[in-house]
């Protein structure tokens, strides 16, 4: 590929052919302003915001436009401030402005450009979008996990292409022409009225507000409050190794002991691990494949931990239900323990138990208000928030979480190893069941307890490990597009693996819908070594040598797969219909 030469502003640029204008700026750090553009997805070239000078009065989208050899680009011209200043009012005329209100005020790039172009007018009027919203303050509100606010979307159409192309679901589209142009499920319907997997991958690449977690933080405040309450509260893997992206660390920073010090200083009366019940999870899997291997049953098997997928799979592959695995996720498994083995041994009554996940997941929301997680009438999970909301929760308290003192986690349910703390990236899963598959089965130590044919970013992986004298052939598949191709081969009978792993979100629960905004590629391979770095640094790396695992069974759950561990951790699905 022959180098292409160029001048940006007076600067000499070299790049290779098939570079864009707004990548040769990036080379000399000079910054185009972008809304529409994600590294991660299709040019598109629709908010015309990043239009630049190309020839005497010649305006380019610099995004879309590939540089051509001598071409001189002016990004700060009379004409291109002005023109792109235009394009900003012309949004901003469509778009509600109150930003106070806004839960992406201070994190949102229109309000980014707004302060470049030092836009502080009120004189802007205001075009309402089309009257096909779903009420007259243009919210849909009318689901667990997500909000769409359509005064503040500006038809960027990420959300668009990342449902469609990433995740396989369509739900959102184009709809209207002109100014009545609108991004909406079809026919005007709410999120709950669709196969909506409530991923959040939309909410993560929405620029703006458009799309947010419906937030659940009042509810945990007032728990907090209440002292009738024992409010317990769980820490998800992927949680601790983004948070602190929202306090100024690097991602990939593992930063658990100053969550767990931030939790108790919120008010919480323990704060738990949902490393543990990965662990568990693991155990209760682990057996559940060998039972299938064994006994020729159902194969392949295909975990069920992540929310969005199953929600995907009962709305798009109901064919392959028995296919899946029948345990609850960690998350649920932590919400029955914490109202039934907890409840018992601290004396607790189970309705005075208020327990709380952080979850890097909006999927999570719907899955903690699903009919089937309850136990003797009781929620699981009583409140689920984001990593984005407990970042949220600590600011508002004041806590400064860059200082604070590490602390460990509560027992019983805080000793954990680094086959859970895996759980939090594609591959992990796999993995931390290979690792107690393999010694259970033979016996035997693993030669090898790392498993990098699973790992890494490439969208479908697949490897066999000899277990004994069977060859036991794995998938793994994150982002449910790659989902499709290998629940098509199961559905049609073809499948050649005995175990399947699917995750919804892109680089798994690091990558999920509820994480720190910004879900470019760089910043998931970074929380990705983040997750394993842990791991290996573990004093135990696999679950079934934890100990407190092996006393919960001894004392509660008897043995894995045993009639309370069925009762209490395992589950059903169903086929969900519009």
């Amino acid at each position: 590929m022959r180098n292409i030469k160029l001048t940006i502003d007076n600067q000499v640029v070299v790049v290779p052919e098939g570079t864009t204008i707004l990548e040769a700026a990036k080379k000399v750090n000079i910054k185009i302003p972008t809304l529409c553009h994600h590294p991660d997805q299709k040019i598109k070239a629709n908010c015309r915001i990043c239009l630049v000078e190309t020839g005497d009065d010649n305006l380019d989208t610099a995004c879309s436009t590939f540089v051509r050899e001598g071409m001189k680009v002016n990004t700060k011209s009379k004409l291109v401030r002005e023109t792109q200043l235009g394009v900003l009012e012309l949004i901003l005329a469509n778009h509600d402005q109150d930003c106070l209100k806004c839960v992406r005020n201070g994190h949102c790039e229109l309000q980014d450009l707004c302060e470049k172009f030092s836009i502080s007018r009120d004189d802007i009027e205001i075009i309402p979008p089309h009257d096909i919203v779903i009420d007259s303050k243009a919210m849909d509100l009318l689901n667990p996990a997500i909000v769409r606010d359509y005064s503040k979307c500006i038809k960027c159409n990420r959300c668009v292409e990342v449902c469609r192309e990433v995740q396989d679901a369509s739900i959102l589209a184009g709809a209207f022409r002109s100014t009545d142009y609108t991004v909406q499920p079809a026919y005007g319907k709410t999120l709950s009225q669709t196969l909506c997997t409530y991923c959040g991958q939309c909410a993560v690449v929405c620029p703006v507000g458009a799309i947010y977690e419906k937030s659940e933080i009042q509810q945990v405040w007032d728990a907090i409050d209440n002292p009738n309450l024992h409010v317990v509260v769980q820490v998800a893997p992927a949680v601790r190794i983004s948070i602190g992206e929202e306090f100024g660390f690097k991602p990939g920073t593992a930063v658990t002991g100053k969550t767990v010090s931030a939790l108790r200083r919120l008010g919480f009366d323990q704060v738990f691990d949902t490393n543990f019940t990965a662990d568990l999870t693991i155990i209760e899997e682990g057996y559940e494949l060998i039972d299938r291997i064994s006994n020729h049953k159902t194969l392949p098997m295909i975990t069920s931990c992540s929310p969005g997928w199953i929600n995907y799979m009962e709305g798009f592959f109901p064919e392959v239900i028995d296919h899946v695995s029948t345990c609850k996720s960690p998350q649920q498994m932590f919400g029955t323990l914490s109202k039934t083995y907890y409840s018992k041994t601290r004396g607790i009554h189970p309705s005075k138990i208020y327990s709380v996940s952080i979850m890097p997941c909006t999927a999570k929301k719907f899955e903690a208000k699903r009919d089937e997680m309850m136990t003797n009438g009781i929620p699981d999970v009583d409140a689920v928030l984001t990593t984005r909301e407990l970042a949220k929760l600590i600011k508002t308290a004041g806590i400064d979480f860059a200082n604070l003192k590490d602390e460990e986690f509560d027992n019983p349910f805080g000793i954990t190893t680094g086959a859970a703390a895996i759980f939090g990236a594609t591959g992990g899963v796999m993995e931390a069941a290979l690792r107690t598959v393999y010694e259970v089965l033979t016996d035997k130590e693993l030669p090898e307890i790392n498993f990098y044919d699973v790992r890494g970013m490439e969208g479908i992986k697949e490897s066999s490990v000899k277990i004994g004298d069977l060859e036991v052939k794995i998938a793994v598949a994150h982002g449910l597009s790659n989902a499709r191709k290998l629940m098509e081969q199961v559905k049609d009978g073809k499948s050649p693996y005995h175990f399947i792993e699917i995750m919804s979100c892109l680089g798994g629960c690091i990558g999920g819908g509820g994480q720190p905004i910004c879900t470019e590629k760089c910043i998931k391979d970074q929380r990705i070594s983040g997750i394993y770095y842990m791991d290996q640094n573990m004093p135990i790396r696999k679950s079934h040598e934890n100990p407190y695992i092996q006393k919960l069974y001894e004392d509660f759950l008897v043995e894995p797969n045993s009639h309370v561990a069925h009762e209490l951790l395992h589950t059903h699905y169903s086929a969900r219909h519009l």
